[in-house]
C-alpha cells in the first residue's frame, strides 16, 4: 500500500511510529497476514489511586497482544501516563489485549480486555502494596514474637 507524502517530517514520523506500534502489537500470525484494513481502536487510559481517586503520573501502561489460546504473544508496547494519569494510543487492532500497569509504590495491575469498539476508555485503580505473608508463621505471629522478650540467662 502506497501512502501520499504530506511533506511534513512530523506526519512522516507519526506514520512510522504507528506502523512500528502495529508491528509490535501484531498477532501470532505471520507478518503481513493480518488484515491492514481491519477495525482499529483508539484506547484511552486513566490511572488513579484506588483510595483517593488522584491521578498516578509516570505509570507504565504495558500492552501485550493475546493469542487465540489466551497466551501472551510476543511483542508489546509501553506507554507512560502524564501528570493527569492519562495516556492513549490509536491503531490497536480489535481482539484480546493484556494490559499491565506498573507504578512505584503500588501493586501491579493486570487484566485482559476484548478490544471491540472504535474508542475505549479504561480506568485503572491502583492499590497500595499489601502485607506479605509467610507460610511458616500464622498471621499475627511476627508481632507476637517481637513483643516477647528473651528470658535472662540462668546463672550456672
Amino acid at each position: 500500500m502506497k501512502r501520499k507524502s504530506s511533506g511534513s517530517a512530523v506526519s512522516g514520523f507519526l506514520i512510522v511510529a504507528m506502523a512500528l506500534g502495529g508491528a509490535l502489537l501484531g498477532s501470532a500470525e505471520p507478518a503481513g497476514a493480518q488484515d491492514e484494513d481491519g477495525p482499529m481502536s483508539e484506547l484511552h487510559f486513566v490511572v488513579v489511586r484506588d483510595y483517593s481517586g488522584k491521578p498516578v503520573r509516570n505509570a507504565a501502561v504495558v500492552l501485550h497482544p493475546v493469542n487465540k489460546k489466551g497466551k501472551q504473544s510476543r511483542g508489546g508496547m509501553e506507554l507512560k501516563t502524564d501528570n493527569e494519569g492519562k495516556t492513549n494510543i490509536d491503531g490497536i487492532p480489535y481482539g484480546p489485549l493484556r494490559v499491565q500497569v506498573l507504578a512505584q509504590g503500588f501493586q501491579t495491575f493486570g487484566e485482559d480486555y476484548e478490544i471491540n469498539k472504535p474508542q475505549l476508555e479504561i480506568t485503572v485503580k491502583l492499590k497500595r502494596p499489601g502485607g506479605q505473608y509467610s507460610v511458616y508463621d500464622a498471621p499475627g505471629d511476627a508481632k507476637k514474637s517481637e513483643d516477647k522478650k528473651q528470658p535472662d540467662a540462668k546463672p550456672q
